[in-house]
């Protein structure tokens, strides 16, 4: 039949062979009226007109048009939200504060050196903010401007930009397209209506979903019967719900109730199919994925909340020298001043009027507060945003966060949040795309009780390598023993050998099986010939995959609605059983090796076909061969298979048992294959009872096929077992251990099945062997109905039981562990999607986040976007410690924005990307920030005790220029370097000491003793460098003629030794030196030199005209004074640092002497020892699952059994 485009109409009905997701049986029912589902109640009151879409353009109707943003501010916003999040900050409120009462005549400085360094501030962090949510808009614009084929009227079709779709617009989307909207499906390539989904980008899952139109519209099959279609659509307002839909269709005088399976959404992709026509229901932010999302928030790093803080207590303390300075210049005024003839105080003004000193004393506390506001750094701020940006730039450069495949860096999409990399505590993680490549290799099979495949798991080579280099439990790093056994063959023991060279041939994309037994047609000598023929066979052909052929190569690729069946076609390929072609009753299999004639092509035709989900665990096809023979072919979960075995079909199955524990401890997906062959009368009497299940019409109709399957699925023979690698990201289990060595928790949110969750949380190691399951879920018993209103009625029957259940499965779990008296135990905990519905509830939510904290690992399945954020937030807000999340869809963007950190990932390395960027980050910012109270406090109260020296005159002893310098010049740049270019330890060390970072955590770098011990310093400093001056220079005569020094020499010298004291202080605290550091630190003290010898040169530097060629620079008191004060302010941090590096050192102290003395090079016993002391014991990662290998190995070892030898995989 024809299409518009010239397509042809694919021959298939898919529905003669689906029973359970796809198909839904058309009678009666689907008649119901509005009163049936709720439609036109609360909540279900939206009204699509199909192809009209002009009517909900006006109003009553009037839906949001299809364009999205995701950024924090427009152009109306951005001003007044930008400068919201500015002036949050306490230090920019307090200037200004400031800058306003510059204006006035109480301020000892002019307006505009006020003004200008808070607009600098202020509009610099303003530009970085602009910056990076114009990058959001263009990415949002990027998805707006795609196009899509609609239906502009007369049968015909035009490509229009997202953003211009209307409700009730009517589109066609090709193969591989995103759907640009929530779209009712009307037709599709196939003739049933049949179309397949992905929808990585919802719920993370890579296998295809199936979705079926409506019965009735089926014959809108080409562009042309749309011109005179017209329909209108009554359902449910847009909500966030991913996985229900309530909804009529009205067309041609019918009702017809429509469901989640005739629903396509928006950010979902078409795949296996040509095209489909669908009607737009949800747009823009209407639509469930936005739905899903939240807005983008503005986050504040913790340090960033306790800067805060800190500036309230320097606030404090300014407030309270600025009334001391105010009462002794009001008691100075009303007592002192009358006595004073030459300041004429009869003229005095309201500033300092004799009879008014109280007035007085007022206006004088603004002018103090002004004065002493160097005790507050302005330009920390921009430092600090100078630093991220910097960080950011190194992020984006690093090279352990490239990806080589695809040619993509790191992008730090802002810099606000870099300290906070330091200090997380849990890191919540999507699972597909972010710990899996979404490729399943199939590694190893059990056939007829014989196990086939000499190829090693990750697990498995780990074990050999640790065994064969001699390590003994814990005594020598993991790491060591990947790095140091890189022969070709390990020998253990005598008999016991291990092959681990690279020297193999490329693997083939999904299957990396090694075994001659079973290659080149090799398996027709084998004893168990037939076996093996049917173990093919079944891969070959019990599936639902679509083959595409290549055109120009011939090349043959699979369409699969999984990774395993993938992985299955492509494994009987390779053996020889190539599925080739599929038509609508039949596939057809190239064969090798089954006939003297060469290679075969065989037809089987298909009578039925039981799909898998996740009650069944299994999937069957029902076949006829060439010869007329019925064939039953059965996989599933080795529980399943196992209980539905015949009497002679166990002749394998003690075998096949063993085999599959052995690859779970391998960390393998498994699953048993099993036939049977039926004979004509028995298949026609239960086809019958099939078909009349499958044609129900009611609520129990699933419990029926149910029934129905149970029937034919019984009296199996056992021929064998796969067992497929999950292919994770690059060194995804790695770096989950050195995670949890490092301290952080990990939890895993996905949207898949509770089954494949649970497989990837064992080939990534979050879970293993003798882990304890807490399993949280609702009971399965009632059915849900398909009539809405009964479902509605049964919702509000059962949702009491549901959540007295679930409480009743939290306390049992808490008291499980509780319980538990070993201490080297491990819990993990497992809940999906609806149970966590109710867990977040207020009422329960704690109590889950108890066992959930009590539990070493938790995995979360079929969870919602939205739901990955509120599990994200209960988190945050209930630990009170720095999250972080990882994902790599849009499904993940609301858990990324709730999280205090998020992570969004692209290529191939994954989370292995995380460990370093992790790893890497610790809070240098909180060492740099600590510098900046102790220069400023350092400098600002020598201001207060001049003042008071002066009798609170209001008068500084420092020249305007040089402070308006210190902060923007003098000493901004080693403090930059130092938050930039600092490393306690090298990259390197902290990937092989991972427990270094728990000093971020437990916040060593910026607790409150830390904190107060740097303002301590900064203020005996300011003792130091004011009185050693005072009494140096008081009354010393500093030039040859005998002249005593006056206000802008002593200013200017103790402005020297604050120069030299606080940049030689910067220098004590680094740990690392790079030239750059040399250059600022040493540069700085040098600019201050040439700056004040050309300041001196000008007119306009008044009494400091030529003061260091004249002045000081001829005066030995000078340059004695200069050593002296800064040997004295930095001589006690320096007794101080060497007494905790020598008496009570921190763990980074002890590494760094190690690395200067060499003894890393020089003992490496003694290195090893202090690697293995820095590893925390944890109960779940990669370490574990190789010690109970290792323990089973040792195992086989004391039998004395044959040799046994391990191969990897190249």
């Amino acid at each position: 039949m024809g299409r518009g485009g010239g397509r042809r109409r694919d021959r298939l009905r898919w529905s003669t062979l689906y029973t359970f997701s796809c198909f839904r049986p058309h009678g009666a029912d689907d008649a119901a009226g509005p009163s049936a589902t709720g439609v036109g109640g609360p909540g279900f009151a939206r009204v699509v007109h199909c192809n009209n879409p002009a009517l909900h353009r006006r109003k009553p109707l009037k839906y949001v048009l299809n364009h999205i943003s995701t950024t924090k501010y427009n152009v109306l916003t951005f001003f007044p939200k930008a400068i919201f999040e500015q002036f949050r900050r306490v230090a920019n409120l307090y200037f200004l504060l400031t800058a306003v009462l510059s204006l006035t005549p109480v301020c000892p400085f002019s307006p505009v050196s006020m003004i200008a360094p808070l607009a600098f501030v202020v509009g610099l962090s303003m530009i970085k903010e602009g910056v990076e949510d114009w990058r959001r808009f263009i990415q949002d614009m990027k998805v707006n401007n795609r196009k899509v084929s609609v239906h502009r009227g007369d049968g015909q079709f035009e490509y229009r930009h997202w953003q211009d779709l209307c409700v009730g617009d009517v589109v066609k989307v090709e193969k591989d397209q995103f759907f640009p909207a929530d779209l009712l499906l009307l037709s599709s390539s196939y003739e049933d209506g049949i179309c397949y989904v992905e929808t990585m980008n919802l719920d993370g899952e890579t296998n295809l979903k199936v979705k079926r139109s409506l019965e009735v519209t089926l014959p809108l099959e080409d562009d042309e019967s749309f011109k005179d279609f017209r329909g209108v659509i009554r359902c449910e307002d847009p909500n966030p719900s991913l996985y229900t839909f309530v909804g009529n269709f009205e067309y041609e005088r019918q009702v017809y109730a429509v469901d989640p399976f005739q629903i396509l959404l928006r950010d979902s992709k078409l795949r296996n199919t040509a095209f489909i026509y669908g009607v737009v229901i949800f747009t823009g932010h209407d639509s469930k994925v936005m739905q899903n999302s939240t807005e983008s928030p503005s986050k504040r790093s913790r340090i960033e909340r306790k800067m805060d803080l800190i500036i309230y207590i320097l606030f404090t303390v300014l407030v309270l020298i600025s009334v001391i300075s105010s009462i002794g210049f009001a008691v100075r005024i009303k007592l002192d001043l009358p006595h004073w003839w030459y300041l004429q105080p009869q003229n005095s003004n309201k500033l300092d009027d004799p009879r008014r000193p109280a007035l007085s004393g007022i206006f004088h506390l603004i002018t103090a507060l002004i004065l002493y506001g160097y005790l507050i750094p302005i330009s920390l701020y921009v430092s600090i945003e100078l630093v991220k940006v910097l960080q950011a730039h190194f992020i984006n450069q690093d090279i352990h966060m490239f990806d080589e495949e695809t040619g993509n860096t790191a992008q730090a999409r802002t810099s606000n949040l870099n300290e906070e990399l330091g200090q997380v505590h849990t890191i919540l993680s999507d699972k597909t795309g972010t710990l899996t490549c979404n490729q399943m290799d199939f590694l190893k099979c059990s056939i007829a009780g014989v196990s086939y495949g000499v190829g090693s798991s990750e697990v498995e080579l780990a074990a050999a390598k640790q065994m064969a280099s001699g390590a003994d439990d814990h005594d020598i790093p993991l790491q060591d023993v990947w790095e140091e056994n890189n022969d070709d063959e390990i020998q253990m023991v005598e008999g016991v050998n291990f092959s681990v060279g690279n020297n193999r041939k490329a693997s083939i994309k999904g299957f990396s099986f090694e075994d001659d037994r079973l290659m080149q047609g090799n398996w027709t000598k084998e004893p168990n010939s037939s076996t093996i023929l049917m173990f093919f066979r079944i891969l070959a052909l019990c599936h639902t995959a679509i083959p595409e052929i290549n055109e120009e190569t011939g090349a043959i690729t699979y369409e699969a609605e999984s990774p395993d069946e993938g992985a299955f076609l492509v494994a009987a390929r390779e053996f020889g059983f190539e599925f080739f072609k599929r038509t609508q009753s039949s596939v057809f299999v190239r064969e090798s090796h089954t006939s003297s004639t060469g290679i075969t092509e065989r037809e089987f035709k298909i009578l039925n076909l039981l799909e898998f989900n996740s009650k069944r665990k299994r999937m069957t096809v029902i076949l006829k061969d060439e010869d007329g023979q019925i064939l039953l072919f059965c996989k599933g979960a080795d529980s399943i298979i196992f209980e539905r075995l015949a009497k002679n079909g166990r002749m394998y199955e003690a075998d096949t048992n063993r085999q599959l524990n052995e690859y779970g401890e391998a960390g393998l997906r498994t699953l048993a294959l099993s036939y049977r062959v039926l004979d004509e009368a028995e298949y026609s009497s239960w086809n019958a009872e099939f078909l009349k299940a499958k044609t129900a019409i009611g609520p129990d109709r699933e419990l029926q096929l149910e029934r129905v399957s149970e029937l034919i699925e019984r009296e199996l023979i056992l021929v064998g077992a796969t067992a497929v690698e999950d292919k994770l990201q690059n060194g995804v289990p790695q770096c989950i251990d050195r995670l949890a060595q490092a301290g952080l928790k990990i939890w895993v949110l996905t949207g898949d099945k509770m089954e494949t969750a649970i497989n990837i949380g064992y080939a990534c190691s979050l879970l293993r062997q003798g882990m304890k399951q807490i399993c949280l879920s609702i009971p399965t018993g009632d059915q849900v109905a398909h009539d809405a209103k009964k479902a509605l009625l049964s919702s509000l029957t059962t949702e009491q039981a549901a959540k007295e259940s679930l409480m009743l499965q939290i306390a049992n779990g808490s008291q499980m562990v509780k319980l538990e008296k070993d201490p080297d135990a491990a819990f993990a905990l497992v809940i999906d999607g609806k149970a966590l519905a109710f867990v977040l509830e207020d009422d329960m939510k704690h109590m889950f986040l108890n066992l959930a904290i009590e539990c070493a690992s938790v995995i979360c399945c079929r969870v919602s976007p939205k739901q990955k954020a509120l599990v994200t937030r209960l988190v945050k807000e209930g630990i009170g410690q720095t999250t972080l999340a990882i994902g790599d869809g849009a499904n993940d963007v609301g858990m990324i924005q709730e999280a205090d950190i998020g992570v969004g990932i692209s290529g191939v390395e994954g989370m292995q990307a995380i460990l370093y960027l992790v790893i890497n980050n610790s809070s240098f910012i909180a060492s740099q920030i600590c510098y900046f109270f102790y220069k400023n406090i350092a400098f600002g109260l020598t201001i207060f005790y001049f003042e008071a020296f002066a009798g609170f005159s209001g008068q500084s002893v420092y020249d305007d220029w040089f402070m308006l310098l210190f902060n923007v010049v003098l000493t901004s740049l080693p403090v930059i370097s130092l938050g930039v270019f600092e490393q306690d330890v090298s990259s390197e060390i902290c990937l092989q000491f991972p427990a270094l970072y728990q000093q971020g955590p437990k916040n060593l770098f910026f607790d409150w003793y830390r904190i107060l011990g740097w303002m301590g310093n900064g203020l005996y400093s300011s003792l130091a460098i004011f009185f050693l001056n005072l009494l140096i220079f008081y009354d010393q005569a500093i030039r040859a003629g005998g002249q005593t020094a006056d206000m802008a020499a002593v200013g200017t010298t103790m402005f020297t030794c604050i120069i030299w004291a606080v940049n030689m202080q910067i220098a004590l605290t680094m740990s690392h030196f790079t030239w750059i550091q040399h250059l600022f630190v040493w540069g700085s003290i040098t600019t201050w030199y040439l700056f004040i010898l050309a300041y001196g040169m000008t007119l306009n530097s008044r009494d400091n005209y030529k003061i260091l060629l004249e002045v000081l620079g001829p005066a030995p008191v000078y340059w004695a004074a200069t050593l002296l004060v800064t040997a004295a302010c930095n001589i006690p941090y320096l007794i101080h640092i060497s007494y905790q590096r020598s008496c009570n050192p921190l763990d980074h102290h002890v590494i760094q002497e190690i690395k200067y003395l060499k003894k890393d090079v020089e003992d490496q016993t003694m290195w090893k020892r202090e690697r293995s002391k820095a590893r925390q014991k944890t109960k779940i990662g990669f370490t574990a699952r190789v010690d109970a290998k290792i323990k089973q190995i040792r195992g086989k070892l004391h039998k004395k059994g044959p040799a046994l030898t391990i191969h990897t995989v190249s």
